[in-house]
C-alpha cells in the first residue's frame, strides 16, 4: 500500500513512513494511493468476529508489508484489551429507528482512544526496528490529548507535547492530561483558541529549523494511521444491525472531520451506508460548506461541547482531494487561498461528490440541551453535549424508517458533568478506573500562542533526532 498526498508534491511513502510523517512535507495530508475493497460476501462473513479480530481484518489492506499479519493481530489485541467493556465499542438502543454507538470506553473516556491506543502501538513498533527518536507535537481541543498521552506516556523512544487552549476544555479533560507526570509528556496551555494551536502544530511540521534537529510526529487525525484505526467500528456497528445485507445511517459529532471521514473511508471499502450525517454545533463551518459550498472560518465561539469548537477542519482536505478527482496541484492551489484569505468555495465535483452520501445539521445549544434531556428520559441514557448534538441531528434528518440510524457517542458523560447537570439535572460520575482523578497532582506550562515561544519551549525539552 502506498501514501500520497493531497497536495502532489511530498513523495509517496509506505504505510510506517507515512505513520511516522503525521503530516506531508508539502503540507498536505497522507491518505491512500487506492481504496481498498471488500466485496460484500467479505464482509458478511466478518459478522460475529471479536472486535480485535475485526480491526485486524480491515487494518491489513492499509498496512501493506509494514507489519505482518500475525503481529498486526498482536497489536490488535493489545490495544483493544485495555478497554473496560468487552464489546469495545457497544450499541444500545434508544427507539425504533436510533441506536447509540458507544466510542468511551477507552482508558481516558473518549473515542480517540480507539485509534490513539493503537497509534502508541504502532509508533513503539516501527521506532523499535532503529534508535530513531520521535517529537510528537499535537494540538487538543480536549479528548485528542488526553488519549495521546495515555497511549505513549513513559515509551523510551517517544516525547510528546500537547497544546490545548486554556481555559477552552473541561477540568476533567484538563486533568486527564496534566496529571500524567511521565518524564516524556510536556503539556503546554496557550492563549487563544484550538485554531490557534492547531495552526502552531502545522507550521513547526513545516519548519525547517525544526524538523532538521527532530522527527515530528502527529497524533492528531492529520495522521493516517488514527483515522485507519476508526473505520473498524463503522463495520463493528454494520454487522451487528444487520450489514451488508441492510444500509445504516451515522450520524457523527465532528468539528475536524476526522471520525466521519472514517465513515466515509468504510463505504469506499465497500460496506452499504445509507448516509453520513455531519452534526456540527454553532461553529458550523463543515455545515456551511456542506449545504452551501461555502467553506469559510470565523472565530471561534466557545460552547460547551469544547471538542467541536473548530473553524478549520483539517481533515476536510481528504474528503475534497477524494471528490475533487485526486488532483493534487489544483488542491494545493485550493488550500492556499483558504489559507490565505481563510475562505474558499468548494467547486461542483467537490459537492457533487459529497453530496450522494453526507448531510449536516447545525445544532444550537437548546436543542443540544433537549437531547440530553430526551435521551434520559426516553430512554435512560445520560449522554455527553458533543453526542446530543449528533443524536438532535440524527433524530432531525429524514432518514427512511427501515434504516437503522447510529448516534456516535464520542465521550463519556462525566467528561462534560457540569453541561449535563445543566440540561439533565443528573450529574455523571465518573468511573471507578479514573475516579481519584482530582485528587493527583497537576504539572503544565503556560505560554502565550506566538509561535517562536512554543518552538523554543520544545527545542529546550526534545530529543534530537540522530
Amino acid at each position: 500500500m502506498e501514501y500520497i498526498s493531497t497536495r502532489g508534491r511530498a513523495p509517496a511513502l509506505d504505510f510506517e513512513g507515512a505513520t511516522l510523517a503525521g503530516l506531508a512535507s508539502d503540507g498536505g495530508l497522507y491518505l491512500p494511493r487506492e481504496w481498498p475493497r471488500f466485496s460484500q460476501a467479505d464482509i458478511a462473513a466478518m459478522a460475529g468476529l471479536p472486535y480485535a479480530e475485526l480491526a485486524t481484518r480491515i487494518m491489513l489492506p492499509f498496512v501493506g508489508n509494514s507489519i505482518k499479519p500475525d503481529r498486526l493481530r498482536e497489536l490488535c489485541f493489545a490495544a483493544y484489551g485495555r478497554f473496560s467493556h468487552a464489546a469495545v465499542t457497544p450499541l444500545k438502543q434508544f427507539d425504533e429507528q436510533q441506536w447509540l454507538l458507544e466510542l468511551f470506553h477507552g482508558p481516558t473516556l473518549a473515542f480517540k482512544d480507539v485509534a490513539l491506543q493503537m497509534l502508541g502501538l504502532l509508533f513503539e513498533e516501527f521506532l523499535s526496528r532503529s534508535d530513531a527518536h520521535l517529537t510528537i507535537v499535537g494540538a487538543t481541543s480536549g479528548d485528542t490529548g488526553s488519549a495521546a498521552i495515555d497511549a505513549v506516556a513513559g515509551r523510551d523512544q517517544i516525547d510528546i507535547f500537547m497544546l490545548h487552549p486554556k481555559g477552552r476544555i473541561s477540568d476533567v479533560q484538563r486533568r486527564q492530561m496534566t496529571t500524567v507526570l511521565a518524564p516524556n509528556v510536556h503539556n503546554i496551555a496557550i492563549e487563544g483558541s484550538f485554531d490557534d494551536a492547531q495552526a502552531t502544530v502545522k507550521r513547526m511540521f513545516n519548519d525547517s529549523a525544526m524538523n532538521g534537529r527532530y522527527r515530528i510526529g502527529a497524533v492528531n487525525s492529520i495522521n493516517w494511521a488514527r483515522l485507519m484505526a476508526q473505520i473498524v467500528y463503522y463495520f463493528a456497528a454494520s454487522l451487528q444491525l444487520g450489514g451488508p445485507a441492510r444500509k445504516v445511517a451515522f450520524s457523527v459529532p465532528t468539528g475536524n472531520f476526522g471520525d466521519v471521514f472514517a465513515g466515509y473511508v468504510a463505504a469506499q471499502m465497500g460496506l452499504p451506508i445509507e448516509r453520513l450525517i455531519v452534526a456540527t454545533n454553532v461553529n458550523d463551518i463543515l455545515h456551511r460548506a456542506l449545504s452551501e459550498g461555502d467553506y469559510s472560518a470565523g472565530e471561534v465561539t466557545p460552547t460547551a461541547a469544547p471538542s467541536m469548537d473548530i473553524q478549520v477542519s483539517s481533515n476536510f482536505e481528504r474528503l475534497l482531494f477524494d471528490c475533487g478527482g485526486r488532483d493534487g496541484a489544483a488542491m494545493a492551489e485550493q488550500m492556499a487561498v483558504f489559507e490565505r484569505e481563510k475562505a474558499m468555495r468548494l467547486t461542483n465535483a467537490q459537492r457533487d461528490g459529497a453530496s450522494g452520501l453526507f448531510s449536516s445539521a447545525r445544532v444550537n445549544p437548546d436543542d443540544m440541551n433537549s437531547a440530553m434531556r430526551w435521551a434520559n428520559d426516553s430512554a435512560g441514557e445520560v449522554i455527553d453535549p458533543h453526542t446530543a448534538i449528533g443524536l438532535h441531528a440524527a433524530r432531525i434528518a429524514e432518514v427512511a424508517a427501515d434504516i437503522p440510524v447510529v448516534t456516535l457517542a464520542t465521550a463519556h458523560p462525566a467528561k462534560f458533568r457540569d453541561a449535563v447537570e445543566r440540561a439533565t439535572g443528573i450529574r455523571p460520575a465518573l468511573p471507578q478506573r479514573v475516579g481519584d482523578l482530582f485528587a493527583r497532582e497537576e504539572r503544565y506550562d503556560e505560554l502565550t500562542g506566538d509561535y517562536d515561544s512554543i518552538a523554543n519551549y520544545v527545542a529546550g525539552r526534545a530529543t534530537e533526532s540522530s
